[in-house]
């Protein structure tokens, strides 16, 4: 599973499609959280505006890191290789996305330069930051375990990339003010309940606090566990 990985993660790097990712990944953040976000305005030594742009940044960055993970497979013809190593399928399955999240926690590191800014600029709670990093690490791994499922889809890259935008753009918007006052004059209480039980921002709200709630980390890690599984069934039903 370790070589896997390690394939997995090679393939990232010997293009210069990862660099170029990870540059507009950094670019993108950095712009959004000095310019648009009003960082120097604001007179505050913390990242709460930064760490809130970032699943925004996420809906159409990770897709475009996953959309190749299968996507490339099926198109290569190597898919039939890889199913065929005497390795467990769901070790396959998880190591592809073991090494797409690695790439992302990797891409999410090089925005420290922005960690050390705030520190220059004042005094800052670090361990508070150090939380919201864990954080959106933590909530990466949600977006990515849906765009390798979507990736194992198709063979087609694009349609991958749109499907896992327009998913990831439901699951963060669900818990959004806006969308449950609009299906709160829909739906019953109870459903509107429901359906923003499952919103990454809601979920990400706690988090940003800089504390982990268990609930907020057991929704992390349960979407993670519950996409992965339908990527290994699909794949299951497809011997």
């Amino acid at each position: 599973m370790l070589s896997l990985i390690k394939r997995e993660l090679k393939l990232f790097f010997i293009t210069p499609v990862a660099y170029i990712f990870t540059a507009i990944f950094i670019m993108t953040s950095m712009s959004l959280t000095f310019y648009f976000g009003s960082f120097f305005n604001s007179g505050v030594a913390d990242l709460t505006t930064f760490f809130s742009f970032i699943p925004w940044v996420f809906i159409f960055f990770i897709p475009a890191v996953t959309m190749k993970s299968w996507s490339e497979e099926k198109r290569l013809g190597t898919i039939e290789l890889l199913m065929t190593l005497p390795v467990a399928l769901w070790k396959i399955v998880l190591s592809k996305f073991i090494a797409t999240w690695l790439f992302v926690i990797f891409s999410i590191i090089l925005t420290f330069p922005i960690w050390i800014t705030v520190n220059y600029l004042g005094d800052p709670d670090n361990l508070v930051i150090f939380g919201q990093y864990l954080g959106i690490i933590v909530m990466a791994g949600s977006y990515v375990s849906l765009g390798v499922f979507f990736s194992s889809l198709t063979n087609n890259q694009i349609i991958s990339f749109i499907l896992s935008i327009m998913v990831s753009f439901i699951f963060t918007i669900s818990g959004f003010p806006l969308m449950i006052n609009f299906i709160s004059q829909v739906f019953p209480l109870e459903l509107v309940e429901l359906i923003s039980s499952f919103s990454f921002l809601t979920h990400f709200s706690s988090i940003q606090t800089g504390f982990f709630s268990f609930k907020g980390l057991m929704f992390f890690i349960s979407f993670m566990a519950l996409w992965n599984y339908l990527t290994l069934i699909k794949f299951m039903n497809r011997e």
